[in-house]
């Protein structure tokens, strides 16, 4: 899995002109599924990023995590995360899991941050969504669930 984290003043998801979910200062996470992620790859997910020190302490240094502060978090499903644009110009999308498959690890992804106890709101799986943040910062991480074995990006 492949997370791009945000942290925001707030930010929602609208569908069809509806606003579907909405939250104050937290985390905005596009998450992105491929073919090979299983429920540790989620669940790494689900236990690294609340515990991210990313928001200011009383002396301005990143210090504080989502639980310290009790921010919202908005999670996203994005598959053009996986999109390989190695060759040509169109990307291609070979690496994301297939609709069904995601759509199972985004919700129990989704069902494992309200576990947690957190203020979680989602999109809407497979919608056209409009997202709108207002990005603190800005602060914009990237988090692969598959790099944590090779000591990168995780």
């Amino acid at each position: 899995m492949i997370a791009v984290i945000q942290r925001v003043l707030h930010a929602s998801v609208t569908v069809d002109s509806h606003r579907i979910a909405t939250i104050g200062h937290g985390i905005l996470v596009l998450l992105g599924i491929a073919k090979e992620d299983t429920d540790a790859d989620g669940q790494f997910m689900v236990e690294k990023i609340p515990q991210l020190r990313i928001f200011a302490d009383t002396q301005g240094h990143m210090n504080r995590s989502l639980l310290d502060t009790h921010g919202e978090l908005l999670l996203v499903s994005q598959f053009t995360l996986l999109a390989n644009i190695a060759k040509g110009r169109r990307p291609s999308f070979e690496g994301a899991a297939p609709p069904k498959e995601a759509q199972e690890h985004y919700q129990k992804v989704l069902e494992q941050f309200q576990a947690r106890g957190l203020a979680v709101q989602g999109g809407r799986f497979g919608a056209s969504m409009i997202v709108t943040l207002e990005n603190d910062g800005p602060v914009t991480l990237i988090l692969d669930s598959r790099a944590k074995e090779k000591g990168e990006r995780g």
